[in-house]
């Protein structure tokens, strides 16, 4: 099992994946980096799960349309049906949390 290391919106996580997926994640991982840039810039301050949380739905958005046909193709490949699948349990946990957070946030 390899480990490595992610940066996603100026923070650090340690992650496990089978040995030679090391390069596949780094670069997924910086597809959410930069989503997470992006709904940071457009949205202005907000907490990482919020920021986690719109990149996780701006990529699922994309890949929605994909599916449907109505998005332009990806710059590089197709993406991967698992890739794809995992956008969308993330974006789902994402949003778990971020519902967990604000109700947290509305009782305190």
């Amino acid at each position: 099992m390899a480990s490595v290391e992610l940066e996603i919106a100026s923070r650090k996580y340690q992650l496990a994946c089978r040995d030679g997926e090391e390069a596949h994640l780094r670069s997924v991982a910086a597809i959410v980096d930069r989503k997470a840039r992006d709904a940071g810039a457009a949205l202005g301050t907000m907490n990482e799960a919020r920021q986690l949380l719109f990149a996780s739905l701006l990529l699922a958005d994309e890949l929605k349309e994909q599916r449907a046909g109505n998005g332009a193709a990806p710059a590089q490949a197709e993406i991967d049906p698992v890739v794809a699948d995992a956008l969308e349990r993330l974006a789902e946990r994402i949003e778990n949390l971020a519902e967990r957070l604000e109700s947290r946030t509305a009782s305190a």
